[in-house]
């Protein structure tokens, strides 16, 4: 905050601020409406730190693009930056360390859009509409995290449990759709709905559903769905359908209808 002249330098510093009918800021007069600013603790030094770290995710996403994930050079974007190899290493020490933050950040997105989604209830549709709507926004993300792997890059425990919070509100909301289903069937009708030979096996190998108590026949459900609609997405996204003639957003929705038995 400017110097006020009167005043003692500082005197001003951490009063609350007060927006007056001009628009402008103003010492709190007696009667006057406060309005609270929450200080920025951060040190000019950590903020810059942020804003550079961001900055070299950017050219890192920029280099995803052009040539993929395993082609990501830390040297060249410094040299895209104009910093030495060596001063961008002080922000990110490896290249593992920079795929680590960036595969994080795909996660995130995605698991964000889900949730936004499922925040009024559990529903497959909104879900799978989510989901496009977001790979075709972030191309480059979807591909760094659901496409091929990057040549001896293993992703920390950490970043796999986020990715494990998206799967499980998809099992929420094919918890939900089974038990929609089986209230609104009569009981000898359900009886009569056995387990397949996968879901024997699923239930087995559950891992990856992240300690969820689904049941096996919901599990496979979730899985059909992912795989199914991952399945058109990334044929979407790679520029496959191009020159084919039809609309791949009517492909995605038939799809959909499909799983969704309608």
């Amino acid at each position: 905050m400017g110097h006020v002249k009167g005043m003692p330098e500082g005197f001003l510093e951490g009063m609350p601020l007060v927006i007056a009918s001009n628009g402008r800021s103003a010492v709190p007069a007696r009667g006057e409406k406060v309005v609270s600013m929450a200080p920025n603790t951060a040190s000019p030094r950590d903020r810059y730190r942020a804003q550079v770290r961001a900055e070299i995710k950017e050219h890192a996403w920029g280099q995803i693009a052009g040539a993929g994930a395993s082609a990501l050079s830390l040297n060249a974007i410094a040299k895209q930056m104009g910093m030495s190899g060596p001063a961008l290493y002080r922000y990110f020490s490896s290249r593992d360390e920079l795929i680590t933050e960036l595969v994080t950040d795909a996660y995130r997105s995605l698991a964000d859009a889900f949730r936004t989604t499922a925040s009024d209830g559990p529903d497959l549709a909104g879900l799978a509409h989510a989901m496009r709507r977001w790979a075709l926004e972030y191309p480059q993300r979807y591909f760094l995290i659901y496409g091929t792997p990057v040549p001896g890059y293993h992703a920390p425990d950490a970043v796999t449990t986020i990715a494990g919070d998206i799967m499980a509100t998809l099992l929420d909301a094919c918890t939900a759709e089974a038990t929609e289903a089986t209230d609104a069937t009569d009981a000898d009708n359900t009886a009569d709905v056995g387990e397949t030979a996968f879901d024997t096996h699923l239930a087995h190998h559950r891992q990856w559903a992240g300690g969820h108590p689904a049941p096996a026949p919901v599990l496979r459900r979730a899985l059909t769905f992912w795989t199914r609609l991952h399945g058109v997405l990334s044929l979407e996204l790679a520029g496959h359908f191009t020159g084919m003639g039809f609309d791949p957003a009517q492909l995605f929705a038939a799809e959909l209808d499909g799983l969704l038995g309608r």
